[in-house]
């Protein structure tokens, strides 16, 4: 039959199901697909904390979110254009999330009376009405499958294991997106597993015909690629990119990179991804607690090497005595922290920014370390290479403070030349006479990184006070004083640039200034704000101490300041304390990232003021 082709500027689609359905998998296929014809896109897992729940149930529906465009993509989307629902539970969790006109594709076989009943429905949906301002696609995805497999010596459980490649080729059906790249990728994923392999590779191509040949898909969509600058891309999540930039920081300085991790969700990926890198010098150590996570990664500092340990909330807690005797021995050390919602195990894969006052002043004593912050999954690169820049020039603890949303969300990244990469080689203590551990760089106050075994350089460690210059032991109130503000001022004189404002007019009254993953949703809704006649200017701070010299000029000049944040209020605390600058904030803690439409409602509340 003939099919019409309609052109969109862009798209977001969400697969939703059980945990056990690939959900993941498949959100993940398609987006490297949209990635590799060159759209923008911006992506958001969202999944049960449990490893599985109970099946059919509203607990456990995992879905991932993809927002792709022929031009620059800020956000994952606010809203599903197409919800792909392989059960009850995730129609019922997702459709109030649908604006209504949106596409709704489900798995029909999928809604029993069983099915139905464990989620509340006291009738089917997809014949009482209820879902009459949709359109709706009802497709039996499970028995289809099962069918196209049937000459295959699969049981019918196995078989039904690859309904989600048969949805997985409908959609690339659908957008017009290739199919090779997932066909290699499964080829490579179940070489081992030949059955299984046919299976999925079945079940991708019949739902891929189907969408060809049925009359109930009379559409289908094309989205050009976006027009982005020259080079190299690929697709990329936070913790990748992490990964990637602490690899690129350990060449760059001709220093062993070493990871002490306790695995933790949302973090425990750059473990895995950095596990894989041994060519590269990395080594990887999984110790047995967090306390012996960041104690390794310490000893590594001590011993010369590009010392890393991540973590999330929970886990930074267990880790600050260790972070304090980093501050004491004025050592680089790099801890990542992917912050999650709390407090205690709270909400463990979902997303938080309520970790930065733990960051700033979460351990006993003055013990003051630089904090940086990623805005974008492809940033954490970046922030990867200036956190070790700072640690190993100016001899201090860095934290880089992720969170859920930028860790598992992704997005196209163009791969930068290894010349471009700035030079972060640092030089050790020499043999010499009469070695002063605590004598410092005049520019830096940095102490002398003095690895041991070298001749002549031997010198105490520990966790009490250091005399200044010798590193002697002392109890002198004098001294401790001295010292005490001396490592305050080494974080304090951190150098970082200015902060940049984007406030084309120069005439705006009200600020929207974020940190962290605020940075997307702030952007587009200052973007939709500006096209409908309103001045706003924007800022976004990725380093938080020190704050950039000319912040406090910046506050200064707007008459508001709007800080979105998803916690309390924490980064408006530090701002008022230091700045005396009255802060409206706009907060919450849902364990979601915020959407533009609920940014551009707040902003307009204070415009409106």
């Amino acid at each position: 039959m003939s099919k019409t082709v309609v052109s969109l500027h862009q798209v977001t689609i969400r697969f939703a199901g059980d945990s056990g359905d690939g959900m993941q998998l498949t959100g993940d296929r398609f987006t490297m697909d949209t990635a590799s014809l060159g759209n923008d896109l911006s992506t958001l897992p969202n999944f049960p904390a449990e490893i599985r729940a109970p099946q059919g149930t509203l607990a456990g529906v995992s879905s991932f979110q993809l927002h792709f465009a022929d031009h620059h993509v800020q956000t994952p989307g606010d809203a599903p254009d197409v919800l792909v629902a392989m059960n009850p539970a995730a129609l019922k969790a997702n459709i109030k999330d649908l604006p209504r006109g949106a596409t709704i594709i489900v798995d029909s076989d999928e809604f029993t009376t069983r099915n139905l009943t464990k989620v509340g429905y006291e009738t089917n949906p997809l014949e009482d009405g209820s879902l009459d301002s949709y359109k709706v696609h009802g497709i039996p995805l499970t028995s289809m499958t099962v069918t196209a497999l049937s000459e295959l010596t699969l049981s019918r459980k196995e078989a039904e294991r690859s309904k989600n490649m048969f949805a997985l080729g409908l959609l690339t059906w659908m957008y017009h997106r290739p199919t090779e790249s997932t066909e290699n990728f499964l080829n490579a994923k179940f070489a081992k597993k030949p059955e299984v392999l046919a299976a999925n590779l079945l079940a991708f191509k019949t739902g891929w015909n189907y969408g060809e040949t049925t009359e109930d898909f009379s559409v289908s969509y094309e989205i050009a690629p976006t027009k982005m600058a020259p080079g190299k891309y690929r697709n990329i999540s936070g913790n990748v990119a992490m990964a990637y930039g602490l690899i690129a920081a350990s060449k760059q300085s001709e220093l062993k990179l070493f990871l002490g991790s306790y695995p933790i969700t949302p973090a425990s990926d750059i473990l895995h991804e950095l596990s894989k890198h041994k060519k590269f010098g990395v080594i990887t150590f999984q110790a047995e607690d967090e306390i012996a996570a960041v104690g390794s990664a310490l000893g590594a500092a001590y011993g010369g090497a590009l010392g890393v340990t991540t973590t999330s909330g929970p886990g930074l807690a267990l880790k600050a005595e260790m972070i304090g005797l980093a501050v004491m021995l004025e050592l680089p050390l790099i801890i990542i922290d992917v912050q999650r919602g709390g407090p205690s195990t709270g909400l463990p894969t979902k997303t938080e920014q309520a970790d930065l006052l733990q960051a700033m002043y979460g351990r006993n004593g003055e013990s003051p370390c630089v904090v940086l912050a990623p805005a974008t999954p492809k940033d954490c690169f970046n922030i990867a290479m200036e956190a070790a820049r700072i640690a190993t020039t100016y001899r201090v603890p860095v934290f880089i403070l992720s969170d859920g949303y930028i860790a598992n969300g992704s997005e196209p990244w163009k791969i930068p030349e290894q010349a471009d990469l700035p030079d972060l080689r640092v030089e050790f203590a020499r043999t010499q006479e009469n070695f002063l551990p605590y004598a410092r760089n005049p520019e830096t106050l940095a102490r002398p990184w003095a690895v041991p075994g070298t001749k002549g350089i031997e010198h105490r460690i520990g966790g009490v006070e250091k005399a200044d210059k010798t590193g002697a032991i002392s109890y002198d109130p004098a001294n401790h004083d001295f010292m005490v503000r001396t490592r305050a001022a080494k974080v304090a004189g951190v150098s970082v640039p200015d902060l940049e404002v984007d406030d084309p007019t120069g005439d705006a009254k009200v600020l929207l200034l974020g940190w962290g993953s605020t940075f997307g949703p702030i952007a587009a809704a200052v973007e939709a704000l500006r096209e409908n006649g309103e001045s706003v200017a924007q800022a976004h701070l990725k380093y938080i101490n020190p704050f950039p010299k000319n912040l406090g000029d910046v506050l200064a000049k707007y008459d508001r300041v709007v800080v979105p944040e998803m916690n309390l209020g924490q980064l408006a605390i530090l701002l008022r304390s230091q700045y005396m600058k009255d802060i409206t904030g706009y907060n919450q803690v849902r364990g979601l990232p915020f959407s533009t439409l609920e940014i551009i409602e707040a902003t307009m509340a204070v415009l409106n003021d």
